[in-house]
């Protein structure tokens, strides 16, 4: 059949000895193996206890070897220079860490830090602690300043809680979220360990802007006077009601006097209690919304100091400022004029400011009588668009005119700077590479005897253009005119989601507490918990959250569009200094 045959001991003893050692054969290999699994697991748990340390030490490594590269090395004296940034308030702490390693290693060569001159743009370079962290790497979302350009992320600080909070304002959700963001501040050293997901580590790291936008919803819900879509008796109403009126007919409260702090209480629950809270935030809005755009014009001031642009001060800021309050400056000024005046001791009734803006520019001039705010208002809204209309070629035109009088002015002295050269006597000067010299440097040495080695940074000058300029000028002059506009307009949102916040609150209330409230003895006992549980699961995910979350962005996009815009460019770099924090985090241990 083809098998294969093998011989068999025919003896028994033999074969039973034979079985024995290969028994006993085999147990010494199985111990063999067993012994060496125990010991390669116990190298590898040795190891392993190691390889983090192991992989951080190469991961450095790496990176110190990566920025060493960048190094230059003269050959002359045996040496490495880098060119590098550094804050100027560090330099003594570098030169002191330098000193420092050099006598820990016992080298005789001492590491050497100049400063140098340089024509380089800078990069930029906030110094930021936890607390202003997170408002800085809002502006820094945006784009990164420019070095020496005013930051945004030092007025951030202020208006982003406030404006935020106008339109979130409520009592009762400021101290639920300033009690959540106090809650994350306390135990920051605990939770900084916390690994929670993203969302959590954005949550958590913003904990100092969340604390600050819960105090200011605090305040502005004490402006409103509104916690949960109710109001606090605080202080004695500034109003009465009568006592005796007749039923179902219209009641209307007496003024006894004023409320010392924020809305009436007795506002909440009156039949126009939504038209006076609309026209009082609508207004607030719009007074908020010119006095921070006010400020980034007037920010400007700055930068055109910083960057010698002293022109601009003249060509931009003046004409740009009066535009703008001549307008909206102007409108303010009357809404708090209006605010001031006792309507109901009047012959006539409180003008729409809305028209008279209107017809401010139809008419310039005349005011008609149902729209008379003050006497001579005709003369001085005339004389506030003629200004506002003499600002529009006044920045058109100046910056171009007078950039084209000093380029001018430039080439003039170049042109005499270049008659004056050329009177002089020519010498020669070369350049060359001592490395590889060509025919040409080698016969020219032999003749003049010595070289003139010339090494400097040469920048080219862009081509100026005047009808780029005034291109530029123009699309300038009009974005900033329609912006006045639209961004005026935009800053009603704060009137429309504090509106929303309100009334969504109120529903929310009256859909779940009020109606289990209302229920008799026996059964409201269960129905308030349950109604409880209800209203507070919405309330957290629909109005702290959501809502939140809406204005937040809201917040967000005032200060990216309406605010920097004005004075904010944004086109720096930032200052990323050599640290093994961020290169760890990095590289990941990969």
């Amino acid at each position: 059949m083809g098998a294969s045959l093998y011989p068999i001991n025919t003896n028994p003893t033999q074969r039973r000895m034979r079985i024995l050692d290969i028994d006993s054969r085999l147990s010494d290999l199985s111990q063999i193996l067993e012994k060496t699994k125990q010991i390669r697991r116990a190298e590898l748990e040795k190891i392993a206890r190691k390889l983090s340390g192991w992989m951080i030490m190469i991961t450095k490594e790496k990176a110190i070897y990566h920025t060493m590269n960048l190094f230059n090395y003269d050959p002359t004296r045996r040496c490495l220079i880098a060119e590098g940034w550094c804050p100027s308030n560090d330099i003594p702490l570098a030169q002191l860490s330098l000193r420092e390693a050099a006598e820990s290693t016992g080298s005789q060569i001492y590491p050497i830090l100049t400063p140098l001159q340089t024509k380089r743009e800078p990069p930029t370079f906030h110094r930021t602690n936890k607390f202003s962290a997170g408002f800085q790497n809002i502006v820094d979302a945006y784009g990164m300043a420019r070095y020496g350009e005013v930051n945004p992320g030092i007025f951030t600080v202020i208006t982003f809680p406030f404006l935020f909070a106008v339109m979130f304002g409520d009592l009762g959700h400021g101290i639920l979220m300033t009690a959540f963001a106090l809650w994350l501040v306390l135990s920051e050293k605990s939770m900084a360990q916390f690994n929670g997901g993203e969302i959590f580590s954005m949550t958590f790291k913003g904990r100092y802007i969340l604390l600050l936008m819960g105090l200011f919803s605090i305040f502005t819900g004490l402006i409103y006077n509104d916690i949960f879509s109710y109001s606090l008796s605080i202080f004695p109403s500034g109003w009465i009601w009568p006592t005796d009126f007749p039923s179902g007919q219209p009641v209307e409260a007496k003024p006894v006097g004023v409320y010392p702090f924020g809305l009436d209480s007795a506002w909440h629950g009156a039949d126009n209690y939504l038209i006076f809270t609309n026209s009082y935030k609508m207004k607030m809005s719009v007074i908020l919304g010119v006095l921070q755009m006010s400020l980034g014009v007037i920010l400007t001031v700055y930068n055109h100091v910083h960057f010698r642009q002293g022109y601009a001060i003249v060509a931009e800021f003046l004409p740009q400022l009066l535009f703008m309050e001549c307008i909206f400056g102007y409108l303010c000024v009357c809404i708090i004029y209006k605010w001031l005046i006792n309507w109901s001791g009047q012959s006539i009734g409180p003008p729409s400011l809305l028209n008279m803006l209107i017809y401010m520019f139809l008419s310039p001039g005349s005011v008609s009588p149902q729209d008379q705010l003050y006497p001579g208002q005709g003369t001085v809204q005339l004389v506030l668009i003629f200004v506002a209309a003499l600002c529009i070629p006044w920045m058109l035109l100046a910056k171009p005119l007078i950039l084209r009088h000093r380029n001018r002015q430039k080439e003039r002295k170049h042109t005499s700077y270049e008659d004056s050269e050329n009177a002089k006597p020519k010498h020669v000067e070369v350049s060359y590479n001592a490395y590889n010299e060509s025919q040409d440097v080698k016969n020219k040495k032999n003749e003049l005897g010595s070289v003139q080695v010339i090494c400097e940074e040469i920048e080219e000058e862009e081509e100026w253009d005047f009808g780029d300029i005034i291109i530029y000028q123009m699309i300038h002059s009009i974005e900033f005119c329609l912006s006045c506009i639209s961004n005026t307009a935009s800053y009603l949102r704060l009137w429309a989601l504090s509106l929303a916040h309100a009334q969504l609150s109120s529903v929310l209330w009256d859909m779940t507490l009020k109606i289990v409230l209302s229920l008799p003895f026996p059964v409201c006992i269960v129905a308030i918990w349950a109604g409880f549980a209800v209203w507070f699961v919405l309330t957290v995910s629909i109005l702290m959250i959501m809502e939140g979350l809406s204005a937040f962005l809201h917040a967000l996009r005032l200060h990216w569009v309406e605010f920097n815009n004005k004075f904010y460019e944004g086109s720096g770099y930032k200052y990323t200094p050599f640290s093994f924090k961020s290169v760890l985090s990095e590289e990941e241990y990969d």
